[in-house]
């Protein structure tokens, strides 16, 4: 009996000290389901390899587990699911997840905000649009975690854009807010899934695609379908997210958050030189889309009246009228300093 209660006294010791160990926690990974707005041939390059880093370096404490444009809820409906913690993580611009936030429509592409992919980055590192977007997330209990930039946004279209008056009636594929600001020239903003768009053209639905720049249009097959590329574009670079529910974000230890932001802004990085080099290089050596251009003197009223639409959306409240100001700071110190960072 003494020895038979020794064993039973050791063995439960044996089994609070296994539980309380902090190995045995460890070897249950975290996982996380994280949905891109990308389809599967574009998630290839903007997010893919910065999620196998990430697994792989986690070593088996974390995976996260990659889903591409619409695979488990619409894009409409991103923001929502990762909310209630349906998904756990989205990559997206704010815009087009339909963010129920007061910068919502900055996100995606703010009609000339940006000239180049680096004006992103720089307005939220060291203009303090960061600290705006972790504040008006955390109120609706998401994790704002990081901010970067994709290609800058043009036209693809069937027909020729020679002049502002040939956007007149188009039905074009585009974000919320860059089909609000075209409006007024006459686009007509058509919203469907990602991966209708295509057979969209086909059929006809569509007259233009202003979702991208040239090297998606190559990638995921847009360039088959339309004849023409304007050089003229209505933002340099896309504004796009890292977002998390909060409470699986609090879930996470410190060291795996860590690794997340870097692995993510690996990403950001990865997306600066693949579409500054691909961009430039389709356009000279790409044989699909035929270059067209509207004179600087027309398209200057299009840039013009972006400036009113900035002051249209600072009316609608205190945080969209802070985001605006800064939007404008910015350019000014970047028009006054010239060449480089301005062309006038």
């Amino acid at each position: 009996m003494t020895t038979r209660r020794k064993f039973i006294a050791g063995a439960g010791a044996m089994g609070t000290a296994a539980l309380a160990a902090p190995a045995v926690h460890a070897q249950t990974p975290i996982r996380w389901r994280l949905q891109t707005y990308a389809g599967p041939a574009l998630a290839e390059h903007v997010i893919k390899p910065s999620i196998d880093s990430f697994n792989k370096i986690a070593a088996g404490q974390m995976e996260i587990e990659l889903y591409t444009a619409d695979q488990l809820v619409p894009t409409g409906e991103l923001f929502r699911a990762m909310q209630t913690g349906t998904i756990d993580a989205v990559q997206s611009d704010d815009d087009s997840m339909a963010s129920p936030t007061e910068v919502t429509v900055f996100g995606g592409y703010f009609p000339f905000a940006s000239r180049y992919s680096l004006d992103v980055p720089v307005l939220f590192n060291q203009y303090g649009l960061g600290e705006i977007w972790a504040e008006e997330y955390a109120k609706v209990g998401v994790k704002h975690i990081s901010a970067g930039a994709w290609d800058p946004c043009h036209f693809a279209t069937k027909e020729p854009i020679n002049k502002l008056a040939d956007l007149d009636g188009k039905r074009v594929f585009t974000f919320p807010t860059a089909g609000r600001f075209m409006a007024q020239f006459g686009v007509v903003p058509v919203t469907l899934p990602w991966e209708d768009v295509e057979v969209a053209m086909q059929t006809g639905e569509l007259d233009g695609i202003a979702w991208s720049g040239i090297t998606e249009d190559y990638t995921v097959g847009w360039a088959n379908v339309t004849n023409y590329f304007l050089t003229n574009n209505i933002s340099g670079a896309w504004i796009g997210h890292f977002f998390a529910n909060m409470d699986r974000w609090n879930e996470v230890p410190p060291h795996l958050q860590e690794l997340m932001r870097m692995c993510f802004d690996s990403s950001h990085y990865y997306r600066q030189w693949w579409y500054w080099g691909g961009e430039a290089d389709l356009r000279v050596n790409g044989d699909k889309l035929k270059l067209t251009t509207i004179p600087d003197a027309e398209w200057a009223t299009v840039e013009a009246k972006a400036r009113e639409f900035w002051d249209e959306i600072a009316k609608e409240s205190e945080i969209k009228a802070k985001v605006v100001n800064i939007i404008k700071t910015y350019n000014d110190v970047m028009e006054k300093a010239g060449r480089p960072y301005r062309f006038t």
